[in-house]
């Protein structure tokens, strides 16, 4: 790896007035391994390049570097780095006092208070090799040629305006090439200005929550929902009430009760394939729930994070496509499609509501990552990503009923669940007799990492349930995830009886 220069401060109070050049390098080097900042096995500049950095004659350099090989700080490989000594222990002679380091490293405690830490809202995923995790895509699978392909097009063709500021709303033929996916396959209305381009759906959330939220205000939340989300609204300030899920999705009839007790300021929800139970809000609902927005004057952020993967009947069309009194914010996202790494979500609202996200982003993030953006456009452009959104539909569709296959067969009665209508996971309801914290701690031990039913909760209660992704998972990792899940549970079961 390449070497940045070594900053290097020399001791020069009096204690230091009289020792000699060499002395005092050596010092300063030797400081710098005490406090940590040079660790053992650290390569030191050579002799000639640290001389012409402290402006010093090479000579005195090599006479430092030969005073801390003789102290055991450094050693010097033959026709190699001079190096931190790897063999450093408490018996090597100290330095002087007065240049005595007053820490190693850096601090752990803060030196001031601290408000209490913010919430965490991304609880780590179980680390198993067959990992069930819904909403994971096959990043095995993405089109790495044809992104890299793009990206170097981007950049040889407009690298120095792409490298440079830009606008905090987006690249414009990003907005433009997804204004017109929007239009043609979600039914929405939009052009460039529509939208605003943020760096993952997770941004989008929290722009809009401190747009929208003031201390106080309440956001209705579905009862098992999106942590992540909750988290962005509590950190502006907003009290959460959470409406029950059913299989028609989200009650709405139950918002007249929570309206008579909260200052509702929004609703956010997950209506085309709901987080976790995979349920798509019923026709009748989505037309109530419009009509209630639009008559109290509340925001619907409606969060459609995997529209591109529904297998059954006509593709259902956002909320965003039939409000007429823009009361809906839609957020999007080419995670699922594409991959998460890339960190590109899309807000779609009111002009008004866009120009605070955009404000709001300038504080944070300035502008998003131009190049990426650029190249993803290009990609757009060309179709190659809605090939390989029709390609992923059909491959996510074939796991889908692996999957399902493989639990009625190896686990039969213990799971309940119907075939999602979309997406990538399924939401399966676990036996009453199978303690389903036991069944995923036993399912771990045999290599296979499960999302548990209480993790989606907004009361933190268990919940007998499992949401099993499919996404991320060949047919032959799918089968062997499934038989290992089996044995988890009979082995549970066998437990119970003993």
């Amino acid at each position: 790896m390449a070497r940045w220069p070594l900053a290097l401060s020399l001791p020069d109070g009096p204690e230091a007035a009289d020792a000699p050049l060499y002395q005092r390098i050596a010092w300063a080097i030797a400081d710098e391994i005490r406090r940590g900042r040079l660790q053992p096995g650290a390569r030191l500049p050579g002799s000639r390049r640290l001389a012409v950095q402290l402006g010093v004659h090479r000579n005195t350099v090599i006479a430092a570097y030969a005073d801390l090989q003789a102290e055991g700080w450094l050693e010097a490989r033959p026709g190699a780095a001079t190096v931190v000594s790897p063999r450093l222990s408490a018996a090597l002679p100290p330095t002087p006092e007065a240049f005595a380091p007053t820490r190693v490293g850096v601090p752990l405690d803060a030196g001031f208070d601290l408000p209490p830490p913010p919430e965490n809202a991304w609880p780590e995923p179980p680390k198993a090799p067959l990992l069930l995790a819904g909403g994971f895509p096959d990043l095995r699978l993405l089109p790495t040629a044809a992104l890299s392909r793009a990206w170097r097009r981007a950049i040889t063709r407009h690298g120095p305006r792409l490298l440079s500021y830009g606008d905090p709303r987006g690249d414009e033929p990003l907005r433009t090439a997804l204004a017109d996916m929007l239009a043609t396959s979600r039914g929405l209305a939009t052009t460039a200005d529509d939208l605003v381009i943020t760096r993952g759906s997770q941004m989008g959330l929290d722009l809009v929550a401190r747009a929208l939220i003031q201390p106080g205000d309440a956001v209705v939340v579905e009862a098992l929902g999106y942590r992540p989300a909750w988290a962005a609204f509590r950190a502006a300030g907003a009290t959460l009430v959470p409406l029950p899920v059913d299989a028609e999705g989200v009650q709405v009839e139950a918002l007249a009760c929570v309206m008579a007790h909260h200052t509702v300021r929004a609703l956010y929800l997950t209506p085309h394939h709901q987080y976790p139970t995979t349920v798509t809000l019923s026709a009748t609902r989505r037309l109530q729930l419009l009509t209630w927005a639009a008559r109290a004057r509340v925001a619907v952020i409606e969060d459609d994070y995997d529209h591109e993967f529904h297998f059954e009947g006509r593709p259902v069309l956002p909320l965003a496509s039939a409000d007429p009194s823009g009361v809906v914010i839609y957020l999007g996202t080419l995670s699922k499609v594409l991959a998460p790494g890339l960190r590109l979500g899309f807000v779609v609202a009111a002009a008004a509501v866009l120009d605070r996200l955009a404000a709001l982003r300038t504080r944070i993030d300035r502008q998003g990552d131009t190049l990426t953006e650029r190249a993803l456009a290009e990609l757009l452009e060309e179709g190659e990503v809605q090939r390989h959104a029709r390609r992923m539909r059909r491959l996510y569709a074939d796991r889908r009923e692996a999957l399902a296959s493989a639990l009625r067969t190896h686990l039969g009665e213990s799971l309940t669940f119907r075939l999602p209508p979309g997406g990538m996971s399924l939401w399966a309801e676990v036996a009453p007799d199978l303690p389903v914290d036991r069944l995923a701690a036993e399912a771990l031990k045999r290599g296979v990492g499960v999302y548990e039913g209480s993790r989606f909760a907004f009361s933190g209660e268990p919940v007998q349930a499992l949401r099993l992704g499919y996404g991320a998972l060949d047919v032959a990792e799918l089968r062997e995830a499934a038989r290992r899940l089996g044995e988890a549970a009979r082995a549970v079961r066998g437990r119970g009886r003993g």
